[in-house]
C-alpha cells in the first residue's frame, strides 16, 4: 500500500479545464448594502423602455406643474402689488365712446365723499383734464384716474399702452357711435388691457324700462366684449362697486409693455442747457427734462436709453427718489400734500422740491449710445495699388477668361444663363440705362406709358370735339344750364377734384392688377433686354437659389443685422426678466433726461400725455423690420406698395414707406403691388429694431391731415436677408400652332431680345410649359416648343424676377391727426368702369 501510494501522481488540469473565480473575502457589498445606499434609486439601464417612457412622462408633468405654479404665484404677486403700498397706483383711463356721454361726470362721482376715499387733486397728471389721485384706506388701494382726449387718437393710444385698466363710458341706448367703434378697433389691434363697461343715464329712465334697457345694452356689447359686465354709475354707491371691481379684477398681461420699464409723467420741469452750464453762451436749443412718475413693468436701469413716444430716444443722467406723493394711510385720512407746479426754470441742479435722494447716476462708459445707423466708410470699397506679381497673375487670368458683355452691376452667376451668341447693344445705350436709381420702381415707367396713352386718347377726343359745329356747343350749354346748378355746386364744394382723380387712378390700377396680375407690355421704342436688364428668370420660384447678399443697395451699409435674431431675442428677454437692479417697480422717481428739445415740454404743458419707456439693448439701431398685417374692414381704398404710411409699433410711432410681400415659409417671397384684402401681408420697412411681441397699427394720412386706419397686425421679425422678389409677366400670342411647337408673336419685337431671353422657361395660362427654340425673322416672331399642343385661346407667358428693397423714408416725428370724420364708403373695384 505504501509503495503504491508513493507511485501515484497528482492530477493536473488540462488546458480546457474550467477555472472558477476566486472568492474575495470581505471585499464586496451585499445586495442589501447596495439597496440601502441607492435609497430606492434604480439604474436607468436596468429599466425597460416602457418604464423609462413612464418616468419621462412623469418628470415632464411634474416640471410643467412647477412652471405653472411659479407663473401663477408671479401673477398673483403682481396683482397684489398693483395699487398697494409696495406697488404703483392703479392707473385707470376713463374713455367716452359716444358723443352723448360725459366721461368727466364719472370722474366727478368717483371724487364724491360717499366713496370713502382721500382725493388728491394735485397728484394726477399735471395739465391734463380730470386727472386726480384717489386713496381708499378701506380697500388699501390707491388709484390714478386719467381722462384722455378721445378726439386726439395719438393721446388715446398712448394712454391705453400704459393704463392698467380702461373704463369705457357707454350711452344707455346706443352704446357707442361710429367714432367709438373706430376707437375700439384701434385699441383692440394695439392690445386691450383690463377694462370695465360703464353706462350712464339708466337712473333717468322709468323703473320698468331700466331692466329692459340694460338687457338691450348687454346684447349690444356682446359682439366686442363677450364676458363684459355693465356697471351703472349714477351715484356714489355705484362708484364704490366699480372701484371694488377694478381693484379685484384679473389683469391682462401685454407682452410689449411687461418686458420693458415704462412710466407716465405726472410732474415735469425743463432746464435749458445754456443756463444749466452757467457759461452764458448762446443757447443750444436743448435741455434737461426732469420727469417724475411711478415705475411700471420691470426695473429701470439708468444706463439704458429711454424712448419718449412721439419725440425720439434719449439718455438718462441720473435717477432721484423723492417722497411718495400718494401714500396709503389706514389710520386716519389726512390732507393731500401740496403739489409741485410745472415750471420752466433757468437754473438749479434739477432736483424737485422736498426731500430728494439720488438713487443712481449714469456711467459714461457703460451708458448705451444713441447711434442708430452704422458708420459708413466711403473708402471701404477702395483697394491699394497691386503688386507686380498680382498684375502678372491678372494678365494671365484675363487671357484664359471668356469675355462677355453684360449690363453694369451683373454678378458672375447672374450672367451664367445668358446665351453665348446673344448680341449686346452699344455701350452708350447700356450706360445710359445704368444711371437709374436701384430703388426706383419699374411701375413708374409703366404708369407713365399708361398716362401717355390716356392723354393721347383725351387729345384725340378734344380734336374731334373741336371739329363739331357750334350748334352742338350751344345745345350742350343749354342742357347744362337747365339742371339744378345751385344744388350741384353746393354738393361739389366738399369734393376735391385732385383727390377724386387720384382715387380713380388708384382704383383702375388695382383693378388691372387684379384682372391681369403682374402683366407688363413690352415697350416698342426700347429694347426689352435694356428695359428689363435687372430682371432674371427662375427655373422654379420655390427651389431656385437666390443669393441674399448679392447687389445690396447702399442703404444696407447703414443698418444692423443679427446673426440669429430669434436667439438674440430670447437671450435679451430672458435677461430683462431676471434683472433685479435699478429703480424697482412701484418706486416714485425723478428721471433726468439730457439733450431734450423744448417741444417735448411744450407738448406736456398742453395736456398731452408724456409716456416714457426704457429700451432693451439694440432697440435704438436701424434695421429692416417685417410686420404681418391684415387690411382693416373699414378700409376699401387700394393701398399701393412703397406708399408713405404711419406706423404704431409697440411704443414707437413713425412714418415710413413699406413694401408688401406674401407671407410664406419659403426663402423667397413675391412682392405684392397692393395690400390684399383677403390674405395676410408682410410689410417691410427701415425702422428701429423692436423685439416681438408688439401690436402694429397702420394709418394712411390724407391730404387734409386726417389719418385713416388701413391695416392692423403684429411685429413679425427683423431680417435684412429676407428676399422679396418683384415679378413681371411678358405675354405673347400663339400665331401658328403645330403638334408640339408654335410660332409666338407680340412678346418681343426684335431678334436680339429673343436671343437674350432664350434661356428663360415659358408657360401658358392653361398649364403648358416650354422654351424658345429659335427666332424667326427680325420682327419678334419666335418658334417655341411645349410639352403638349397649345390651344388657340391660350396665352404664352414669361416670368421675370428682380429683388426689391424698401425706401429709406423713416421719420420719427408724426404730426397730430385732425379730428376724425366718418368718410362715405367709396365704390368697390367692380363698380368702376375700366374703359
Amino acid at each position: 500500500m505504501a509503495a503504491g501510494d508513493e507511485q501515484q501522481q497528482a492530477h493536473r488540469a488540462g488546458a480546457y479545464k474550467q477555472k472558477n473565480k476566486q472568492h474575495k473575502h470581505g471585499k464586496h457589498r451585499t445586495k442589501g448594502e447596495i439597496g440601502r445606499e441607492n435609497k430606492g434609486r434604480v439604474a436607468v439601464m436596468a429599466l425597460t423602455k416602457k418604464q423609462r417612457r413612464v418616468i419621462r412622462k412623469m418628470d415632464r408633468r411634474n416640471k410643467a406643474n412647477q412652471l405653472r405654479r411659479n407663473k401663477k404665484d408671479l401673477v398673483l404677486t403682481e396683482k397684489r402689488k398693483l395699487g398697494s403700498r409696495d406697488g404703483p397706483p392703479h392707473l385707470v383711463a376713463v374713455i367716452g365712446l359716444h358723443a352723448g356721454v360725459d366721461a368727466s361726470a364719472v370722474s366727478k362721482i368717483l371724487r364724491g365723499e360717499g366713496v370713502g376715499g382721500v382725493v388728491h387733486e394735485d397728484q394726477g397728471v399735471t395739465g391734463a383734464k380730470d386727472s386726480f389721485g384717489l386713496v381708499l384706506p378701506r380697500f388699501k388701494q390707491r388709484f390714478t384716474f386719467y381722462t384722455p382726449d378721445t378726439v386726439d387718437m395719438h393721446s388715446l393710444l398712448d394712454v391705453a399702452k400704459i393704463a392698467d385698466s380702461l373704463v369705457f363710458v357707454l350711452e344707455s341706448t346706443e352704446g357707442w357711435d361710429s367714432y367709438g367703434e373706430y376707437c375700439l378697433s384701434c385699441l383692440f389691434a394695439q392690445g386691450l388691457p383690463s377694462h370695465a363697461l360703464v353706462c350712464q343715464g339708466v337712473a333717468n329712465l322709468a323703473v320698468k324700462k331700466r331692466a329692459e334697457s340694460r338687457k338691450a345694452l348687454s346684447r349690444l356689447v356682446e359682439s366686442h366684449f363677450p364676458d363684459g359686465r355693465l356697471f351703472p354709475v349714477d351715484n356714489e354707491q355705484d362708484a364704490t362697486l366699480l372701484l371694488r371691481h377694478l381693484s379685484a379684477q384679473k389683469q391682462r398681461r401685454l407682452g410689449f409693455r411687461s418686458r420693458r420699464s415704462h412710466l407716465l409723467a405726472q410732474k415735469a420741469t425743463y432746464i435749458p442747457n445754456a443756463s444749466q452750464n452757467g457759461t452764458g453762451g448762446p443757447a443750444t436749443g436743448l435741455g434737461t427734462l426732469c420727469v417724475s412718475g411711478y415705475i411700471r413693468g420691470c426695473p429701470l436701469q439708468v444706463n439704458r436709453l429711454v424712448h419718449i413716444t412721439g419725440h425720439g430716444d434719449f439718455q438718462l443722467s441720473q435717477i432721484d427718489a423723492p417722497a411718495d406723493p400718494l401714500p396709503i394711510v389706514t389710520a386716519a385720512p389726512r390732507q393731500a400734500k401740496p403739489g409741485r407746479d410745472v415750471e420752466m426754470t433757468d437754473g438749479g441742479d434739477g432736483d424737485m422740491s422736498g426731500d430728494v435722494r439720488v438713487l443712481m447716476k449714469a456711467d459714461p462708459e457703460k451708458r448705451e449710445s444713441l447711434q442708430a445707423e452704422a458708420e459708413v466708410d466711403p473708402m471701404d470699397g477702395e483697394q491699394t495699388w497691386p503688386t507686380e506679381a498680382e498684375l502678372e497673375e491678372a494678365e494671365e487670368a484675363s487671357k484664359n477668361r471668356r469675355v462677355m458683355k453684360v449690363p453694369k452691376g451683373t454678378s458672375d452667376y447672374q450672367a451664367t444663363w445668358i446665351a453665348d451668341n446673344a448680341e449686346q447693344e452699344d455701350d452708350d445705350d447700356v450706360d445710359s440705362c445704368d444711371d437709374d436709381d436701384d430703388d426706383d420702381d419699374e411701375d413708374g415707367m409703366m404708369e407713365d406709358e399708361m398716362d401717355d396713352d390716356n392723354e393721347s386718347q383725351d387729345a384725340g377726343s378734344e380734336c374731334a370735339s373741336e371739329g363739331d359745329d357750334d350748334d352742338g356747343e350751344e345745345e350742350e350749354e343749354e342742357i347744362s344750364s337747365t339742371g339744378r346748378t345751385g344744388v350741384d355746386q353746393k354738393y361739389d364744394e366738399d369734393i376735391d377734384e385732385a383727390e377724386e382723380g387720384e382715387g380713380l387712378r388708384r382704383y383702375r390700377e388695382a383693378r388691372a392688377n387684379e384682372m391681369f396680375p403682374d402683366e407688363v407690355d413690352t415697350p416698342l421704342d426700347v429694347p426689352a433686354k435694356t428695359r428689363f436688364q435687372r430682371f432674371r428668370g427662375l427655373k422654379s420660384f420655390r427651389s431656385s437659389p437666390w443669393d441674399p447678399l448679392e447687389n445690396l443697395p447702399p442703404n444696407y451699409s447703414r443698418i444692423y443685422q443679427f446673426q440669429n435674431f430669434e436667439r438674440m431675442r430670447r437671450r435679451i428677454l430672458a435677461d430683462a426678466a431676471s434683472e433685479d437692479e435699478g429703480a424697482m417697480v412701484g418706486w416714485y422717481v425723478t428721471l433726468h433726461i439730457v439733450d431734450v428739445p423744448p417741444s417735448v415740454m411744450e407738448s406736456f404743458l398742453t395736456g398731452k400725455p408724456l409716456v416714457l419707456v426704457s429700451l432693451l439693448p439694440h432697440e435704438q439701431k436701424m434695421s429692416v423690420m417685417h410686420m404681418l398685417v391684415r387690411q382693416h374692414p373699414s378700409n376699401t381704398e387700394p393701398i399701393k406698395s412703397k406708399e408713405e404710411l404711419v406706423f404704431q409699433c409697440g411704443f414707437r410711432r413713425f412714418r415710413a414707406s413699406a413694401i408688401f410681400s406674401q407671407h410664406t415659409s419659403a426663402d423667397k417671397h413675391k412682392l405684392e403691388r397692393f395690400l390684399r384684402p383677403d390674405a395676410p401681408t408682410v410689410m417691410s420697412v427701415y425702422a428701429p429694431i423692436t423685439f416681438p411681441t408688439a401690436g402694429v397699427l397702420v394709418f394712411k394720412q390724407r391730404d387734409n391731415g386726417m389719418q385713416d386706419l388701413v391695416a392692423t397686425g403684429c411685429l413679425l421679425s427683423c431680417d435684412p436677408r429676407r428676399v422679396v422678389l418683384k415679378r413681371i409677366v411678358l405675354s405673347g400670342h400663339p400665331f401658328k400652332i403645330n403638334r408640339r411647337s408654335a410660332v409666338v408673336r407680340y412678346m418681343f419685337f426684335n431678334r436680339d431680345d429673343i436671343l437674350w431671353f432664350k434661356p428663360v422657361e415659358l408657360r401658358t395660362k392653361w398649364g403648358r410649359r416650354g422654351h424658345i427654340k429659335e427666332a424667326l425673322g427680325t420682327h419678334g416672331h419666335m418658334k417655341c416648343v411645349f410639352d403638349n399642343q397649345l390651344r388657340s385661346q391660350d396665352t404664352v407667358l414669361m416670368n421675370l424676377y428682380k429683388r426689391v428693397y424698401p425706401r429709406w423714408t423713416y421719420d420719427p416725428y408724426v404730426p397730430a391727426p385732425l379730428p376724425w370724420v366718418k368718410r362715405e364708403q367709396p365704390p368697390a373695384y367692380s363698380d368702376i368702369d375700366m374703359d
